[in-house]
């Protein structure tokens, strides 16, 4: 197995929603639905003010090919058409649906034909999907762009962020589609290895994953569980390839460049619905816990939900939440308000009261090296947060600032307090720009040049 991923950290847990089923809000009053809910090009909204919409008619598309259309999560009127900056920083056009308390579905929704490979392709953009770990990524491309060079795929179970819980209830609640949705992309990838990692404190899960693998398994495709240890970040995808396989993604590589496809749970358990029912992806489980939280739970919502709306649904607040994040503690995002909506990338939301959310005050790097013990990619943060205080661009390159992965271990275990991964994180875009630049100054005399001639 090698020993290049060995580090990495031990965080509380915090696993309290784990024996609850998730709780479906079957009404919500509006949902906020962002143009932007993947990585690539944002969508264009295909309705107006004033347009009558049904659960999971297409309300927004682009020609763009790395990108997804958006379904009406609920059914209503369309109420406006707005700009809305998002937690990123971006501003993101967003249509606003009001909900007529029907939740009427659209006619066409049909199961999808699947015969050829892109039939299976285009099945899956229309069906909405993105990665559902987090990342956003349009899946028809992850799985076109694998297509031929993998010969394993792994499904991502690990959810090593503490608090979150929705995809530990989708193996125990949705095992069966999860089932479904590996034979589906095994079938239509040409795939005969598939293998399910999920860390080991998880019991309950590993035991009907385990049995409904050993059903599903045949000589065709061999379906298994990969047990992994409860360490931080073994989800993260270099990372779990590695534990799983012991291959190494190189530099700037693809997973697919050796023979390997990952999939997060949810996305596959997904993919196994939606060839049954033909029904987008309007709808997501995501944990909501935190300190401030009187009554931890799992949620089922419609994507689009505002924050507000979601935290009344799930009951009163010990206090006001003096943070909030979207998704996990350690590379989640933090809300400035509740009035953002859940996107297709949330997977949980984290409330937390003042006491846990206060920020402690930084003191000298006393080169301990606590930050170099704990980094899954063998980085030196220490060093590359005073490339970044220097501006040295050069240096950066060379301490490889952009293999970080921006798990947070580094900043999680600093006895200084230092905010190590957020400056590792401006180093990069130090990078960035001095990319840019070079680029402009290579293109520069040739541009010259054919202006003279």
């Amino acid at each position: 197995m090698g020993i290049f991923f060995q580090k990495g950290i031990h965080v509380r847990h915090n696993k309290r929603t784990s024996a609850l089923q998730p709780v479906r809000i079957e009404h919500c009053s509006e949902v906020t639905l962002l143009m932007k809910q993947h990585i690539g090009a944002p969508c264009r909204p295909l309705v107006v003010p004033g347009d009558l919409v049904k659960v999971g008619q297409v309300i927004g598309d682009t020609d763009e090919g790395l990108a997804v259309p958006l379904h009406a999560s609920i059914s209503g009127r369309v109420a406006r058409l707005e700009i809305l900056r998002v937690v990123t920083g971006e501003d993101v056009k967003a249509v606003v649906i009001t909900s007529d308390g029907k939740m009427t579905l659209a006619e066409d929704l049909a199961p999808p034909v699947l015969e050829t490979q892109e039939d299976f392709f285009r099945a899956v953009r229309a069906s909405g999907l993105v990665g559902l770990g987090g990342a956003g990524f349009p899946t028809h491309a992850k799985l076109r762009s694998a297509a031929g060079d993998a010969d394993t795929l792994l499904v991502n179970a690990a959810e090593c962020e503490p608090y979150i819980t929705a995809d530990h209830r989708e193996a125990l609640d949705a095992a069966d589609d999860v089932m479904e949705g590996i034979a589906l992309i095994a079938r239509f990838l040409g795939i005969h290895t598939a293998v399910i990692g999920i860390e080991n404190n998880k019991g309950d899960a590993i035991a009907k994953l385990r049995s409904l693998c050993a059903q599903a398994s045949s000589h065709a495709l061999k379906i298994s569980t990969g047990i992994l240890p409860s360490r931080y970040p073994q989800g993260a995808e270099k990372v779990f390839i590695h534990s799983l396989t012991g291959r190494v993604v190189p530099v700037g590589a693809l997973p697919s460049a050796v023979g390997v496809l990952v999939m997060n749970l949810a996305s596959v358990a997904f993919l196994g619905r939606y060839a049954k029912t033909g029904r987008p992806l309007i709808s997501r489980t995501v944990t909501v816990d935190g300190s401030a939280v009187a009554k931890p739970m799992n949620v089922r919502v419609p994507i689009g939900i505002k924050l507000n709306e979601l935290t009344e649904f799930s009951g009163q607040l010990k206090s006001a939440p003096a943070k909030i994040i979207l998704s996990g503690p350690m590379m989640g995002t933090a809300s400035p308000d509740l009035n953002a909506p859940i996107s297709k990338c949330n997977n949980a939301v984290l409330l937390f009261d003042r006491a846990e959310a206060a920020v402690q005050p930084e003191s000298a790097c006393i080169r301990c090296g606590a930050c170099v013990r704990g980094c899954p990619m063998k980085l030196q943060p220490l060093k590359l947060e005073a490339a970044y205080r220097a501006g040295n661009a050069a240096a950066l390159r060379a301490l490889c600032a952009m293999n970080c992965m921006e798990c947070g271990c580094c900043s999680y275990v600093c006895p200084a307090k230092r905010e190590l991964v957020q400056r590792i994180r401006l180093g990069k875009g130090i990078l960035r720009t001095a990319d840019t630049k070079a680029k402009a100054d290579a293109a520069a005399p040739a541009a010259q040049k054919e202006a003279s001639t």
